[in-house]
């Protein structure tokens, strides 16, 4: 019980957290001019994937329990587009798909190499050792270089879109923010991503002692109950973000932070200090990868084809499809996970 609780008071603080980003970062927007979209893509899902970061970290240099590590990466990804189910639901004037810009195909096509680049590595590296430099796989630095070109590509897009449609609708530039405000709301900013590292730092001992105790596997517990607690920040900032009538960020978030995760395995690597870390996990992993794959490119078919139509005025079939995806992926992760 005791392992349960705790567990449940570090959702509680990364979500509490996770709401006052939302908060802040639309403030962030509004006071320097820079588009929502990006914010959400950069800002928030770089700072809302920091539990990722931290509990990856801690996994592979403190537990020694990689299987967490990437499993929680790795299912986070899944998560993070099972939240635009959520989205829909919650949208209910029009469909999701249909408020959102088609700027996020491009985060989402991105997600798809690197979550493919690590899905290809973690079966390669069944087939006996791989390239290496030190004790890093060689993916880890091409998965950086990918990640870095992903978020100069999509600012790119971004600042043009939003230069033109700022020219089309006359509006003139971003008024001057007052003395201190920005440097407040950066301030608060960071505040409630510090609180969001400090309670993911005890999340893989707590999923390692949970995982001994129920009987589970480290693959299942980090795809399903790390992944959950540690991507409660993007949760609360798409509900929040929602409220806030910015879709832009709230999407935008979800796939930036897909982007961030896959950077946060290269990290995770280099403090590995026992040789690649994709070569010293179970190859169930490839599982949650490749799903993570096919949910974005239904992500990217909705965003692309729109779709108006609701079944049982609740959801559309783009998003039951991203549901169905994510519950095969749990289950078989719980039948066959070690």
């Amino acid at each position: 019980m005791l392992v349960w609780l705790g567990f449940l008071v570090l959702t509680a603080v990364i979500a509490y957290a996770g709401y006052h980003l939302s908060v802040q970062g639309d403030r962030i927007a509004e006071l320097t001019g820079v588009s929502r979209g990006w914010i959400g893509l950069a800002l928030l899902a770089s700072v809302t994937s920091l539990p990722e970061l931290v509990t990856g970290i801690s996994a592979v240099s403190l537990a020694q329990v990689p299987n967490i590590a990437v499993g929680d990466v790795l299912g986070s990804c899944v998560f993070n587009l099972l939240m635009i189910v959520l989205m829909d639901l919650l949208s209910r004037r029009e469909s999701v798909y249909t408020r959102a810009s088609h700027g996020h195909i491009l985060g989402a096509g991105f997600g798809v190499m690197l979550i493919g680049l690590a899905g290809f590595n973690i079966l390669l590296a069944q087939q006996g050792p791989q390239p290496y430099i030190g004790h890093v796989g060689v993916y880890s630095p091409m998965i950086i270089i990918l990640y870095l070109v992903a978020l100069r590509t999509v600012f790119l897009y971004e600042s043009n879109h939003h230069a033109v449609q700022a020219a089309q609708a006359g509006e003139s530039p971003a008024p001057t923010a007052p003395e201190g405000a920005l440097r407040t709301t950066i301030l608060r900013f960071v505040a409630a991503a510090v609180a969001v590292v400090l309670a993911a730092v005890a999340l893989p001992f707590l999923a390692e002692e949970m995982a001994r105790q129920m009987g589970w596997s480290n693959s299942f517990v980090g795809t399903v109950f790390v992944a959950f607690s540690t991507s409660l920040p993007e949760l609360a900032v798409t509900v929040s973000a929602l409220r806030l009538g910015s879709v832009e960020m709230a999407i935008g978030n979800l796939f930036g932070s897909n982007l961030f995760n896959i950077a946060i395995l290269a990290v995770d690597d280099l403090f590995f200090l026992e040789g690649p870390i994709l070569s010293h996990v179970t190859p169930m992993h490839a599982v949650s990868a490749f799903s993570a794959m096919m949910m974005s490119g239904v992500a990217i078919v909705g965003l692309l084809f729109r779709p108006e139509k609701r079944l049982f005025k609740t959801i559309g079939w783009v998003s039951l499809a991203l549901f169905l995806m994510y519950m095969v992926n749990a289950y078989v992760l719980y039948l066959y996970g070690v």
